[in-house]
C-alpha cells in the first residue's frame, strides 16, 4: 500500500498557506513535513494535528492506494 498527500497540498494552495505555516500552526516537525512531501507514512498524531489545524477530516488530506 502507498499513501498520497496530494489532497493536503491542494488544501494548502486553496487556503493560500505555505508548508512553513503548517509546521508552525499545526505544530508538526520539519521531519514530519519531509515525510509528507515524500508520500511516506507519518504517525496518526501528525495527521490529527493537521486535521485539527485545517478543520478537515483524514480523507480530506490523504489517500491510501494499492501499489499494484
Amino acid at each position: 500500500m502507498a499513501v498520497s498527500y496530494d489532497k493536503l497540498w491542494k488544501i494548502l494552495i486553496d487556503k493560500k498557506l505555505k508548508k512553513t505555516d503548517l509546521i508552525k500552526n499545526a505544530k508538526i516537525s520539519s521531519s514530519a513535513l519531509a515525510k509528507l512531501s515524500k508520500n511516506e507514512f507519518v504517525s496518526l498524531s501528525v495527521i490529527d494535528k493537521i486535521c485539527f489545524y485545517l478543520d478537515c477530516d483524514i480523507s480530506d488530506i490523504l489517500h491510501i492506494k494499492n501499489k499494484s
